[in-house]
């Protein structure tokens, strides 16, 4: 072959070789995507509150006084243990205590008269029954037999009045003692004082109607807690008593913990700028022994309405609009767009009832940048993924 023939094959071959090389250069890279298979599991239809619940005790008393007083006797603390029935706090009341004794004392002195007048009576029916019997033998006349039985009578009149007398006395005692237990706060169950407001000698006041004031005393049931959480009302109508819950608090981080609703409020509560929700009472399953629940703390409940074993699954991330999803094509290495067939999900699964088989790979990523049905796609591992996201 004549030499220009191998200089021209030779130039033809590097002309080849650079358009071959601009092509790839010019190519674009495989979009980075996250995957992640189908597979077979559990699905469940959830509904979460709209806004963050409360752990609350089950029974919570904000005490005071119904009257007015001046503070005597303070025997408990914050954070004292009570038993039912314990003072809590008691007003000046010397005055009450000195009415109750003239109340006692009143009691007594009725009780003395109506054992007289009842004895009087008694001594008097006796007599008239002895001038009865003289009277049949014609020995007491009739005017004698007469005047002894009115007597007999206006004695058990008397009996009956101071009988009468002991029961107002009684109901007197009744209602001084009941003036002296207003100044008193007793323990209306057992449990532990949260909060006092007032020091000793200090003067408390009842709230005034419509104003609400600090309570003297906040005692609280520690030993039974429940979460009360708000719900869209237009998750409302598919609650119902007993449904499974799992509940989150953010002081235990990732624990959850198994309850069920016990309570859904008969009205939806109407608040301004906020959306209208229905509250939903919910207890602990099982009482966590190895915690302690501290009314107040905020929590999420996560509501089971249904639940489908050994189905197929995929990320809810990976679900686009109108049920569409993006399959990384291995042959091929491109995204593939697919219409799928959806059944019931929550916000980490949703069921698949057709449109994929189990080990195909959809993209969760589907928000990324660059990410289109027909474009050349890479898989990227776990420590890619991270990588990406920062």
């Amino acid at each position: 072959m004549p030499l220009r023939h191998h200089r021209l094959l030779a130039a033809l071959a590097a002309v080849a070789a650079l358009a071959l090389g601009i092509r790839a250069w010019m190519r674009p890279e495989p979009v980075a995507v996250s995957v992640a298979a189908v597979t077979t599991g559990a699905v469940e239809e959830t509904v979460a509150n709209t806004r963050a619940g409360t752990v609350k005790a089950c029974r919570r008393a904000r005490m005071a006084p119904v009257v007015a007083g001046q503070i005597a006797r303070l025997p408990v603390h914050r954070g004292d243990r009570v038993e039912a029935g314990q003072l809590l706090l008691e007003l000046w009341n010397a005055d009450r205590r000195a009415q109750v004794g003239v109340a006692e004392a009143e009691l007594r002195a009725a009780r003395a008269r109506s054992r007289e007048a009842c004895v009087a009576a008694e001594l008097a029916a006796r007599e008239a029954k002895r001038v009865d019997a003289l009277h049949a033998r014609r020995l007491a006349s009739e005017e004698a037999a007469e005047k002894a039985r009115a007597d007999s009578r206006a004695r058990e009149a008397s009996c009956a009045a101071s009988q009468a007398s002991v029961g107002v006395s009684e109901a007197r005692l009744q209602a001084a003692r009941a003036a002296l237990e207003r100044t008193r706060l007793r323990a209306p169950f057992a449990g532990v004082v949260a909060e006092l407001h007032g020091e000793l000698g200090e003067v408390i006041t009842p709230s005034p109607i419509g104003v609400a004031t600090l309570p003297a005393v906040d005692l609280i049931d520690d030993g039974c807690s429940y979460v009360e959480a708000p719900i869209d009302e237009v998750d409302a109508p598919r609650l119902r008593r007993d449904l499974p819950v799992r509940i989150a608090l953010d002081a235990f981080g990732q624990r959850r913990f198994p309850g069920r609703i016990r309570r859904i409020a008969a009205y939806v509560l109407d608040r301004e700028r906020q959306a209208r929700t229905v509250a939903v009472e919910v207890d602990f399953a099982e009482p966590p022994a190895d915690v302690r629940l501290l009314p107040g703390y905020s929590a999420d409940v996560e509501i089971v309405l249904r639940r489908r074993e050994h189905v197929l699954r995929i990320p809810t991330e990976a679900v686009r609009e109108g049920d569409r999803v993006l399959v990384l094509e291995p042959a091929s290495g491109r995204l593939v767009e697919r219409r799928i067939e959806t059944g019931i999900s929550n916000w980490e699964y949703t069921e698949v009832r057709s449109g994929l088989q189990p080990g195909e790979r959809v993209v969760t990523s589907v928000d990324r940048e660059g990410v289109a049905p027909g474009v050349r796609a890479r898989a990227e591992t776990p420590g890619q993924a991270g990588a990406a996201g920062t």
